[in-house]
């Protein structure tokens, strides 16, 4: 799509030289004789540069059109042309928005090389917040379906901690999706244009850590060929999330404490302290508190870790989120192999329903994408759900497969809910309190959804 210009000048031989110009430029161009006939065009179209004198003899002069562009696009750059000896005026106009200014008289090469720079700035600045935008979705909210009491606090405490700096640690079982609030957390904050470093703690050999995370000297061990940056170098200015910090060797810990508290680093094999501004985001599935007891973590760390806490529930306590869940991997996978979107049958949602995904979230799409791949009709069926594990006594009864899909939908999952919940009622003698921690979810959640499901501790 060409460039819309709009050129505003009062001397009709200049605005017509300026016109051919930019047309043969590539560019639409329309004109305007006045700063008063520039601000009628402004409203009626939209354009993607104004090319305006400052002077315009009689009403708006180029200040005004200047002013006029701004309130309706402040995007748009606006270029001065300005009269020899006017340079003061037109430094005063770049205070007020405008993007650069020419004086008169003008080399066609100059003018030309202006504007095409203003043109691909604004393009830049524009691709770049499209891809703000894009991250926003896709590492935002976007990717985090929830709509339980359980969620909307992880939702609000994302919210209020972002734009801090403050450390997070995120607990929850494997496959919760821990490193997803993880993103979030970074890309709603300050330092959203800057790296997000995500190492696994679990997966790195208890002697390759430390110089994973901090780096190592030339020389410093047996291989060590060269001078190498840690993940922390890394992050700086950005975000360091360190998954599965449970599995952290005790002796790694007192170093990533002193990064946390004295913001410093040595690499291994060095004795220079590096400075380091990173927030970092913990995650872990362990009872790091029964390892602070069993002296196998230390208890300064923790507290350092747990500023703000984020617990994520298992997929079993928000199994209000399964239907969603599911037909969000269903419709990404489509987008991936570019194929139509498939659907689950009420009969399928009802197999989902009762299983007790020791997975969670990540078992579901492997689950999900697994069966869309293996379905041989246009719906996924039950046989085509590969499910390890088996489904929990008392799970959901049948289902009325001639109800519409949103309603049968609806029913699979109050019907597991309320055999989940009496079942772990029954486990815990009806101890409402004991029950709730038991199965993840608030105490009053639990009372609300007895009280909506109509359960009873027979």
């Amino acid at each position: 799509m060409r460039a819309r210009v709009l050129i505003v000048e009062d001397e009709r031989a200049i605005r017509v030289a300026l016109t051919g110009l930019f047309k043969k430029e590539g560019y639409e161009v329309e004109q305007a004789g006045t700063g008063d006939e520039a601000i009628v065009a402004l409203n009626e179209t939209p354009c993607d540069l104004v090319l305006t004198d400052l002077a315009l003899g009689k009403g708006a002069d180029g200040m005004a059109v200047l002013r006029a562009s701004k309130d309706l696009r402040p995007e748009t750059p606006v270029i001065m042309i300005t009269a020899h000896g006017n340079e003061k005026i037109a430094v005063e106009a770049m205070k007020h928005g405008a993007d650069d200014y020419v004086p008169k008289p003008f080399d066609n090469d100059e003018i030309r090389l202006v504007v095409r720079r203003a043109l691909e700035r604004t393009r830049l600045e524009r691709e770049h917040r499209m891809l703000l935008d894009q991250v926003q979705r896709e590492y935002g909210f976007g990717t985090i379906v929830g709509s339980g009491e359980a969620m909307r606090r992880v939702f609000e405490t994302i919210k209020k901690v972002a734009e801090t700096d403050l450390t997070v640690l995120i607990r929850g079982e494997s496959g919760t999706g821990k490193e997803l609030v993880a993103q979030a957390l970074h890309h709603r904050s300050q330092r959203a244009n800057r790296s997000f470093v995500a190492v696994n703690c679990a997966a790195i050999s208890r002697d390759l850590v430390e110089s994973e995370l901090f780096g190592h000297e030339k020389g410093a061990f047996t291989g060590a060929d060269a001078r190498r940056i840690g993940r922390f170098e890394h992050a700086e200015d950005g975000t360091m999330f360190l998954d599965e910090i449970g599995d952290m060797p005790l002796e790694t810990q007192a170093k990533v404490l002193r990064v946390l508290q004295e913001r410093m680093l040595e690499r291994v094999g060095g004795n220079q302290p590096i400075a380091v501004d990173v927030r970092v985001v913990a995650a872990t599935h362990r009872d790091l508190e029964a390892e602070v007891r069993a002296g196998t973590w230390r208890q300064d760390l923790y507290y350092r870790l747990k500023v703000v806490q984020i617990e994520l529930p298992p997929l079993r306590a928000r199994l209000e989120d399964l239907p969603a869940l599911a037909e969000r991997f269903l419709g990404q996978l489509a987008e991936r192999l570019g194929r139509p979107k498939m659907a689950l049958s009420a009969a399928a949602l009802q197999k989902l329903a009762a299983h007790p995904w020791p997975g969670n979230v990540r078992e579901l799409r492997n689950v999900v994408e697994q069966a869309a791949v293996l379905a041989t009709g246009p719906e996924v069926e039950p046989p085509d759900l590969r499910l390890d594990a088996a489904a929990p006594e008392g799970g959901a009864g049948g289902v009325d497969l001639g109800l519409p899909f949103p309603e049968a939908k609806k029913r699979t999952v109050e019907q597991f809910e309320t055999a989940y919940i009496r079942a772990a009622l029954e486990k815990h003698d009806g101890n409402v309190s004991r029950t709730a921690e038991a199965i993840g979810i608030a105490r009053q959640s639990l009372q609300q959804k007895i009280r909506e499901l109509g359960v009873k501790d027979d």
